[in-house]
């Protein structure tokens, strides 16, 4: 397994290690900018160089720093779910993945780093990434050109996790730590982490970290199921089938557990460096029962226990003054395992995946203001199902990219244009159990993406992306065909797809100033042969049966969040701040696609000193009522939260201890976005306390 990375450690060790320095005017990132002192949400440090985000093309969101702090929950999901254009999958406080645009999957990738989960939570929305948000130092959601270096058909956006597991500068302290607990109370939700730098030589860093949380079951703000189904319920001539009418307080089923470790090296020259870690997760958390209607269909509590040991390799080198300045590149390998577990404690069905992923980056010299990059990326996986609720078969899928990003900056015009080719092996085997013979597909896909921006006033620049996107199915979509229990349906593909294609424009107007800033973005993609699974109302087994299905389709939205300093008050800063998004998506001929997140608006008051930072707002997410056939509509709601901030050693320190209150009115609230929405609101009234301590 680990015979790919230590290949790439040997030829990366044989490259020169004795280039100059980066000088300090130069557009790179620095070392440090990436590591412990990280740069603050107004920078991207994806791709080629660190760049302020007014002049990223697309939409874009960063948490970094006292952001990511106050939204850091257990799951990449909810931590990211208050941000432009993001919504949640929300299984439960402890699987939760995000989505982006209305897109989730193939369509929105999760990254550690720049390199894929290496797990299967693509294939259902109860299995949990493997992307740990406590041990992040920064997370950044990309649009536009520099996303489709990452993938073929990222439309709606890259998740970039930054983390330092792997170091990137040798610290000034003898031992630099940097820890955060927290409580939650809706899921009496307990949390720690603490991730520690040892210098053992000017040139040779050690790594470690861990990470420990527990949920109890999520309370909810109101009743459990939603309102068409208690209807439904009441009107049942079953009494126990009546009682769930009545259902409220907590969710079943929901509790969970995880812990994380991680330990690594890295030398470090300079601006070139070495390092690898070796890092386990082990989660086991319970799925929401779906509970059902029919006095002769027992409902389940399925749980999930997911491990995964994962050895993670990145090295950057400075290769001279020519054409090529740098080479960067990341490697992982990774053993992933998940149980589905029967109330019982009968194992229903077992999940094994191995998997590696590899790119490689040559980084251009910049010249009159042109930069970029060309690189290639492979990925490998092998996944085989077993168990009676087993739906997929054997398979294998083998990934290979050549991709470049070029950068033209010529002060008040700014264009980016990115491109890659990949091709694709889909194979699985012949399994008697579903009925499914053997296949093998393949794909070649070409995917390129074209924008420009100008400054049309001081401060204020506009921005027009175009991109064209092929996407080749998962093999979930190709070959899933029985039951699974933790989705709790019966879910079938289709092994004659074609290949996904589409186009997409985006607008972007973003700007700020003395007291204010502001970032807009509007899009359209229209699809030719889009895959969506879909409820089609049949039963199966006794579970729904979604079946995957390809057709045209059309998304449309929008995002805005914006600023304004209001006044200063003695030693605070008084802003306002407003966000709004919104997603159209419509399959051609059959009508709206299913889980779109509706119309949100959030609006607040925020008031800022050295010290403290105080916030109250209010969110309010309008109904969904423009829904696919058999999905039920969606209530809207309104969030009341507040929070603050305490930096007892002040602005310049990373040290801080929080108070927030969310959802203060304890209203019962959906995810439209949430397959099982209908049986999993989302928390109650929740009470948070978080200490974060850097030395």
């Amino acid at each position: 397994m680990l015979r790919p990375l230590l290949l790439a450690s040997v030829a990366l060790f044989a490259l020169p290690a004795h280039a100059e320095e980066k000088p300090s005017n130069s557009n790179d990132t620095p070392a440090a900018d990436q590591d412990h002192d990280q740069p603050g949400a107004q920078i991207v440090v994806t791709g080629t160089r660190a760049r302020n985000t007014a002049d990223v093309l697309g939409g874009t969101a960063v948490l970094a720093k006292d952001e990511l702090t106050r939204d850091l929950r257990p799951t990449i999901g909810e931590t990211l779910a208050q941000q432009p254009g993001v919504s949640a999958t929300s299984f439960g406080p402890n699987a939760s993945r995000p989505v982006l645009r209305g897109f989730i999957g193939a369509r929105a990738p999760l990254l550690t780093d720049g390199i894929g989960s290496i797990d299967v939570s693509n294939t259902s929305a109860d299995h949990a990434p493997i992307i740990n948000p406590l041990t992040a130092d920064r997370i950044e959601v990309l649009r536009g050109p520099t996303a489709l270096i990452f993938g073929p058909s990222a439309i709606g956006g890259v998740v970039n996790v930054i983390d330092s597991r792997i170091p990137r500068h040798v610290p000034d302290e003898i031992v630099h730590f940097d820890g955060i607990a927290s409580y939650g109370s809706a899921a009496d939700e307990r949390s720690v982490s603490g991730a520690a730098d040892v210098p053992v030589t000017s040139k040779i860093v050690l790594h470690a970290d861990g990470s420990f949380s527990q949920t109890g079951d999520q309370r909810t703000g109101g009743y459990v199921l939603s309102r068409p189904l208690r209807a439904a319920a009441a009107a049942s001539a079953d009494p126990e089938i009546q009682e769930l009418a009545d259902l409220k307080g907590k969710v079943p089923n929901t509790a969970g557990k995880t812990w994380d470790v991680a330990g690594g090296a890295a030398i470090i020259d300079g601006t070139n460096n070495l390092g690898f870690s070796v890092s386990h997760f082990d989660t086991f958390y319970g799925v929401p029962v779906r509970y059902s209607l029919d006095p002769a269909v027992e409902a389940e509590n399925v749980r999930l226990h997911a491990q995964q040991t994962r050895v993670d390799v990145r090295g950057e080198v400075n290769i001279g003054d020519g054409f090529f300045k740098q080479l960067r590149t990341r490697w992982a390998a990774a053993d992933y395992k998940h149980s589905e577990i029967a109330e019982d404690g009968a194992v229903g069905t077992t999940f094994y995946n191995q998997g590696y992923e590899g790119r490689l980056e040559l980084v251009q010299s910049a010249r009159g203001g042109w930069d970029g990059l060309i690189g290639g990326q492979f990925s490998l996986r092998d996944m085989h199902v077993v168990g009676d609720e087993k739906f997929l078969p054997k398979n294998s899928a083998q990934q290979f990219g050549l991709f470049t990003l070029q950068s033209l900056d010529l002060g008040a015009f700014k264009a980016e244009a990115s491109a890659r080719f990949e091709h694709n092996d889909l194979t699985a085997q012949a399994d008697a159990d579903i009925g499914n013979p053997a296949y093998n597909r393949s794909f070649d896909s070409f995917s390129a993406s074209l924008g420009a921006s100008y400054a049309i006033a001081d401060g204020v620049r506009f921005g027009v992306n175009v991109s064209r996107a092929e996407r080749a199915p998962t093999p979930e979509e190709l070959f899933a065909n029985g039951p699974h229990a933790g989705t709790q349906a019966y879910e079938i593909g289709n092994p004659n797809f074609g290949t996904e294609k589409s186009w997409g424009v985006e607008a972007t107007l973003k700007g700020g100033g003395d007291g204010f800033a502001f970032s807009t973005a509007a899009y359209y993609n229209w699809f030719t042969g889009y895959i969506y699974d879909t409820p089609t109302g049949a039963t199966q087994d006794d579970l729904p049966v979604f079946q995957y299905n390809q057709a045209n389709a059309r998304y449309y939205g929008f995002e805005a969040e914006g600023s304004l300093r209001l006044a200063t008050v003695k030693a605070f800063t008084i802003n306002a701040t407003a966000l709004a998004d919104y997603v159209h998506a419509e399959i051609t001929g059959t009508g709206p696609a299913p889980r779109i997140p509706p119309l949100r608006i959030n609006g607040g008051l925020e008031a800022t000193s050295d010290a403290f930072t105080i916030r109250g707002e209010v969110e309010h997410v309008f109904d969904q009522t423009r829904i696919s056939a058999f999905e039920t509509p969606t209530d809207g709601f309104t969030f009341v939260n507040a929070s603050v901030s305490w930096k007892p050693w002040g602005a310049g320190s990373n040290t801080s201890l929080q108070l927030s209150a969310n959802n203060i009115l304890d209203v019962e609230a959906r995810r439209a976005a949430s397959v099982l929405k209908d049986y999993a609101p989302l928390p109650g009234r929740d009470i948070r306390v978080t200490a974060r301590i850097q030395i």
